[in-house]
């Protein structure tokens, strides 16, 4: 719950700061495209935010978000609702991709799992899920963490997880959900916190909607 509070804190500024990042992130652009075009149906942001990539995919597909932060839904100008990435408030098998940027990054190794099955639960046989998330910095080696308790002046408890691609993948093939494609990058320092990043582009298995 100190997640959730500590992002209700800094919701209007988060908001302010960071709903126009996608216009200096072209990588990022590309790949909500890709999965905007594979995916056929409803798109589900998990972790949305203050909703900037539910509204960059809401010009081409249909979408809505879903935040443990209700502060963060209230700023979204897109169908946007507050629930936990390992519960999810979305009936099985009802959403055809969903996208999962920097969130998991919260999340211990055994609730990433659980929120892992819950995107295999949610999504359509075949369906896709995009999940990104930080591997390292110049600080911090991937498998590492760190907390931050201040954040633009307001006081936080939150905890940032750097990961290691190759276990992310195996956890996410545990729940189902099989890598197809993988993008590492580096940096850019003029828009974002210079952290090495990783996206895994997975799919849903054909002949099973649960992921269990």
């Amino acid at each position: 719950m100190s997640t959730r509070r500590s992002y209700d804190r800094v919701a209007a500024r988060y908001a302010s700061e960071l709903s126009g990042e996608l216009a200096g992130k072209p990588l990022d652009r590309a790949l909500l495209d890709v999965v905007a075009e594979l995916a056929g149906g409803l798109v589900l942001d998990v972790g949305c935010g203050p909703g900037h990539v539910t509204a960059y995919l809401a010009d081409r597909v249909p979408v809505v978000g879903v935040d443990l932060s209700p502060e963060m839904c209230a700023h979204a100008a897109v169908p946007a609702c507050a629930g936990d990435m390992t519960a999810l408030p979305v009936r099985s098998q009802s959403v055809s991709a969903l996208v999962c940027l920097y969130a998991v990054i919260h999340l211990d190794a055994a609730a990433r799992a659980a929120a892992y099955a819950e995107f295999a639960r949610v999504l359509k046989p075949g369906g896709q899920a995009l999940v990104a998330f930080h591997v390292r910095d110049a600080e911090t080696a991937a498998g590492q963490a760190r907390t931050l308790t201040e954040w633009w002046g307001d006081e936080v408890d939150l905890t940032f997880r750097f990961l290691d691609p190759d276990g992310e993948v195996r956890a996410l093939a545990e729940a189902g959900l099989v890598v197809t494609a993988r993008l590492d990058r580096a940096p850019d320092s003029r828009v974002e916190h210079a952290s090495e990043r990783c996206y895994l582009l997975a799919r849903a298995a054909s002949d099973s909607g649960t992921g269990s």
